[in-house]
């Protein structure tokens, strides 16, 4: 059997350990050279440590039975597997091989997880090969003897081997960490770096003619391009140069109509940021709202226009807190940035009295509500007073957003109320005279992807609170205040202080830089290929890797179905909420029939969402349209990108105009659906929650009135929220302190049980339960304020609150 030794000075798999010579007491190791230096976990010293719970280990067979003839065993003899497996437990546990493995890029838990496998194909086939078979027998054929051929440390160099086998990414982590250094922006748009641009300011609050004076510029120029945020800013500026003779073309991700009927392309375009072209030269560029340069989603796109137009001017509009950031960003291209500050046309007045009731509106009143349930709300004790009011929400197709708006300015129809969310901020030109905050909390998506409530910013408060008053309109003046007495305190407070300055630009991945990522990560999937490309990014201190959760979403829901890279990217940026069941089963199957390469029709469209639809009966329905208005827009986007498979765009469009007046039927009805709505949903719920109750509102994070007046508030005990399991956002917490019985009695059939009843959430039944669990604590003291340990345990919850 001593034969092996002779071939086994011949294999290359030991070349990086010291041979040792007979009679060693103690083997004695030195580093394995890496097979390049890609395998540094640490690359550069610039570069922080990869997060490794990101690497998803490749999957490798054990050899089976049906495997080539076993040349180690002919060699050798048969391996005893148990004695294997006690050698690898022992190779597993050496301090030695732990340092080696780390050196190599293998931190704990890589080193864990590669043994793992590592033991399991040993153990689990039937051959492996020979030079592994001949160093296993040595080492087992050795074991405890003092003249040894054979060490468990001389597993190492085949232990690496299958590491790298199933992390693939330990091979080529510098290539990796180069394909993901996003410091150089500014080298990617090669086109733009190669003219010298002008870049012009534009600063000032919203009502401050900023956007007027760049448009007038644009409209002179011979060619031009106008970025906007939204659909309905790019289509106010479409009609604008068209009316004033300037051929303009429309482009956004569901449209394109051209000026020219022979579609030839117009030297001026508007179009929604994210569509601009940064290959197409213009002699004028409008970049509106770029404050936004800073959104944790879509802040990618105002980067990318910012510095990849081909403009020989550049006319950047907003607010002043982003001087600093686009001062700093050009200096890095070598550009000059000149200011141009504006004020106020018409003067903003903050009342120094609340609204406190509906029977105090005005003609020109907006209420500015948070949340599509607090609309609803709104909107029927106003018109359960004898008033119209139109209504403007987020998920409103812009369609139905346009005429409601038309309505509320039309100084000859009795609507003269809106009820709207912070949609209004921009993109609607509305006659307000005084804006009317229903509450000044909303819930927020931060940088991390997570879910808070607090208080508005002065950013978002200036912008809606600027929509009252605007200059032409029949109003001079413009007026603020709040619904409830105690948040207009806090209101102007929020108002006075200072906007807080955009320190940071947001980037993400690009298609050509994700494939590169597959390129050397060929079995990874691509929601895993993101997150090692954010995980590995290097960024400066002037730019931000934007929120990826949405794209990761639809990653993980079409993994399963075989699509090409470039396809399955373009599938995951489609704009669309995740949160609407509807629209994202719909993408699915989109997916899976393009998948099988057969064109998604207008006929298999209309099955699907089962067109034609009839006018909606209650608020669900009203919702379920929006869905439907939500899904023809997602065949829209992809038809533009695929027009192959999405064929019939100009049908599509035609039934989702009429879905949109579908639409504005249902939302001028909107009382009569909520009433229905509450009928179906809570029958006795009119007799629980009286229609004179007063106006629903969220309560102020503890922590942000603390943090503002010095002393602590107390907060209504929201119990339905806590049988509903809200763990929302971590500010959700304060919410949920206990308090007094008399706190239940006078809150807890207010604001929030009374929309979980209308929702159909909350029957009276389990409110009553509630009530009575409630009572039964509260006499075993088990929220009793007199109870001592009641008293410590809350002492320590507001302890870990305040950490």
């Amino acid at each position: 059997m001593r034969r092996c030794a002779w071939p086994l000075l011949r294999l290359p798999a030991r070349a990086g350990l010291v041979p040792r010579h007979g009679g060693a007491a103690a083997p004695r190791l030195r580093p394995v050279a890496a097979a390049s230096s890609s395998s540094s976990a640490g690359g550069d010293g610039s570069s922080r440590a990869p997060d490794t719970s990101l690497f998803v280990p490749v999957p490798l067979k054990p050899v089976g039975d049906a495997a080539e003839e076993d040349v180690g065993a002919e060699l050798t003899r048969p391996l005893d597997k148990g004695e294997v497996l006690k050698n690898l437990n022992k190779f597993y546990k050496r301090k030695e091989i732990q340092r080696l493995g780390a050196e190599n890029g293998l931190d704990a838990r890589l080193f864990h997880q590669a043994f793992i496998s590592f033991r399991k194909y040993i153990m689990e086939s039937s051959s492996v090969s020979a030079d592994l078979h001949i160093i296993l027998n040595d080492i087992c054929c050795d074991a405890g003897k003092v003249c040894l051929l054979g060490h468990v440390d001389d597993l190492f160099p085949f232990f690496l081997r299958h590491a790298k086998q199933i992390f693939p990414m330990l091979d080529c982590m510098d290539d990796l960490r180069k394909i993901s250094d996003l410091r150089l922006p500014p080298n990617w748009y090669p086109d733009a770096r190669a003219i010298q641009r002008k870049i012009i300011f534009h600063a000032g609050p919203t009502n401050s003619g900023k956007t007027y004076h760049a448009i007038q510029r644009f409209l002179s120029a011979k060619s031009g391009i106008y970025c906007g945020p939204l659909k309905l800013l790019a289509h106010e500026i479409f009609q604008k140069s068209n009316a004033a003779n300037v051929p303009c073309d429309l482009v956004t991700g569901e449209e394109r109509v051209y000026a020219n009927e022979d579609a030839r392309q117009a030297p001026h375009i508007a179009c929604t940021i994210e569509m601009c072209s940064t290959n197409t030269p213009y002699e004028v560029a409008v970049i509106d709202e770029i404050q936004m340069i800073r959104d944790p989603a879509r802040g990618w796109a105002w980067t990318r226009a910012l510095l990849g137009l081909c403009a020989e001017e550049i006319h950047v509009c907003g607010e002043a807190a982003a001087i600093d950031l686009v001062t700093e960003l050009m200096y890095t291209t070598g550009e000059e940035v000149e200011v141009r500050n504006y004020k106020r046309l018409t003067p903003l007045t903050v009342l120094d009295y609340a609204l406190e009731s509906l029977d105090n509106l005005q003609p020109g009143d907006c209420i500015v509500c948070f949340s599509k349930n607090d609309i609803y709300s709104v909107s029927r004790q106003i018109e359960a007073r004898g008033l119209e009011c139109a209504v403007i929400y987020g998920s409103l197709p812009p369609g139905t957003k346009l005429e409601q708006a038309k309505k509320f300015n039309d100084p000859d129809d009795p609507c003269k109320i809106l009820v709207a969310t912070d949609a209004i901020g921009m993109g609607l030109n509305l006659c307000i005279k005084r804006i009317i905050f229903n509450s000044i909390v909303k819930p927020t998506i931060n940088e991390k992807g997570e879910k808070e409530i607090d208080s508005i910013t002065t950013s978002q408060a200036l912008q809606i609170a600027g929509r009252a008053g605007r200059y032409g309109s029949s109003f001079k003046q413009g007026e603020v205040t709040t619904m409830h007495r105690d948040d207009l305190v806090q209101l102007k407070e929020i108002l006075s202080e200072p906007v807080r300055p955009v320190k940071a630009a947001g980037l993400h991945p690009t298609p050509e830089q994700i494939e590169m990522f597959a390129y050397h990560l060929p079995d990874a999937t691509l929601s895993n290929l993101i997150d090692i490309f954010v995980s590995l990014s290097q960024v400066d201190g002037l730019y931000f890797v934007c929120n990826i959760d949405d794209f990761k979403f639809l990653a993980d829901m079409i993994q399963h179905i075989p699509l090409n890279l470039r396809s399955r990217y373009v599938f995951c940026t489609a704009p669309l909420n995740r949160k609407e069941p509807f629209v994202c089963t719909t993408l699915l199957k989109f997916a899976r029939q393009f998948s099988r390469n057969e064109p998604l029709t207008f006929d298999w469209l209309c099955r699907h969402t089962k067109w034609p639809l009839a006018a909606p009966k209650n608020i669900k329905e009203l919702v379920h349209l929006e869905a439907v208005h939500d899904v023809f827009d997602l065949y829209l986007w992809l038809s533009y990108r695929f027009m192959d498979m999405f064929p019939d765009a100009v049908l599509v469009r035609d039934i989702q105009k009429k879905l949109d007046d579908i639409i504005q039927v249902g939302v001028c009805n909107i009382t009569k659906l909520i009433r229905n709505s509450q009928s179906a949903a809570a029958p006795g719920a009119a007799a629980v929650v009286s229609e004179n109750f007063p106006l629903s509102r969220t309560k102020r994070d503890t922590r942000t009135v603390s943090d503002r007046h010095g002393a602590k508030s107390p907060e209504a005990l929201s119990i339905a929220a806590e049988v509903l399991g809200e763990r929302r956002a971590k500010n959700l917490k304060a919410y949920r302190s206990a308090t007094r019985q008399e706190d239940l009695k006078s809150h807890g059939r207010g604001s929030l049980a009374n929309r979980l009843l209308r929702e159909g959430l909350l029957t009276q039944e389990m409110l009553r339960q509630l009530e009575s669990e409630w009572q039964d604590q509260h006499r075993n003291g088990r929220y009793g304020l007199g109870s001592k340990r009641g008293d410590q345990n809350s002492s320590k919850e507001m302890g870990k609150k305040k950490k």
